[in-house]
C-alpha cells in the first residue's frame, strides 16, 4: 500500500480537488433538485407532457440547462462580478497584500529612479 504523505501543501491540493468535485457534483444535484421539482408536478399538464415524452423531455431539459448556464456566466462576466469577487478575495490574502505592497514598493522605486535620471 503506498504511503501518504499529508503535509501542509497535499493538504491544500486535496482540498482543491474536493472543492472542484463540489462543483460538478453541484451540476448534477441540480438536475435532480429540477427532475424532483417536476415529479411534483407529475399531475399537472406540463408535468405528465415532460414524463410522457422523457426520451425528448431529459435531452432538451439538459440542452435548456447548459444554455441558460452559459447565459448566466456570460452575463455574470459582463458585469465583472467574478473579478469583483476575486479582488476581494485577494484584498484579504495576507500573501497577495505582500505581493501588491512589493508592486507598489517597486513603482515607487522606479518613478525615484526614473525622476532622478531626469533631473541628471
Amino acid at each position: 500500500m503506498p504511503k501518504i504523505i499529508a503535509d501542509r501543501k497535499a493538504l491544500i491540493r486535496w482540498k482543491i480537488y474536493i472543492d472542484r468535485a463540489k462543483m460538478y457534483v453541484g451540476y448534477v444535484q441540480f438536475l435532480m433538485i429540477a427532475f424532483v421539482l417536476l415529479k411534483a408536478y407529475k399531475d399537472s399538464f406540463l408535468g405528465r407532457l415532460i414524463f410522457d415524452h422523457l426520451a425528448i423531455s431529459i435531452p432538451l431539459i439538459l440542452i435548456v440547462f447548459v444554455l441558460l448556464s452559459l447565459i448566466v456566466g456570460r452575463v455574470d462576466t459582463l458585469l465583472g462580478l467574478r473579478e469583483e469577487e476575486l479582488r476581494n478575495s485577494s484584498s484579504s490574502n495576507p500573501v497577495m497584500r505582500d505581493i501588491q505592497q512589493n508592486l507598489e514598493d517597486i513603482k515607487r522605486t522606479l518613478i525615484e529612479i526614473e525622476s532622478s535620471t531626469r533631473a541628471s
